[in-house]
């Protein structure tokens, strides 16, 4: 079945900023479709030549993305209560890849770091437990 892809989603399967799902439609539909291929083939050579619009400059810079700092500040719950909103949209209902894969790193270390520091007190208290009163 072929589907007709519009040019925000090839530009957003340049950018890899489709869902898993939907590059692999993209992918396959572009092994059989020679049209699809020339479409795409246009976007990348218009990106190349320099022509620009503000919008695709503002999607591939980011610039509505939270720094590694801010969603780590927000893991932490350290944030403001409008900006951690604004982070869990971004994250959960825009669905932004690339702050996704921010925030589960970020968040794997922190729990990685927290085994880590009930490993060490363990062995504190393992290595102090003869020393201590009654």
């Amino acid at each position: 079945m072929t589907r007709k892809f519009t040019h925000a989603d090839l530009e957003a399967y340049l950018d890899e900023a489709l869902s898993p799902a939907e590059m692999v439609a993209v992918e396959s539909q572009l092994r059989s479709d020679q049209q699809l291929g020339r479409e795409l083939a246009a976007i990348n050579a218009r990106r190349d030549a320099g022509v620009h619009t503000l919008g695709e400059i503002w999607r591939r810079q980011r610039i509505s993305c939270p720094s590694r700092e801010q969603l780590g500040s927000f893991l932490l719950g350290a944030l403001a209560p409008e900006h951690a909103a604004y982070i869990a949209f971004h994250i959960e209902k825009a669905g932004c890849r690339f702050c996704l894969a921010n925030h589960d790193d970020l968040k794997a270390q922190q729990e990685e770091a927290n085994d880590t520091v009930a490993t060490r007190r363990n062995k504190y208290f393992q290595s102090s437990a003869g020393y201590l009163r009654k």
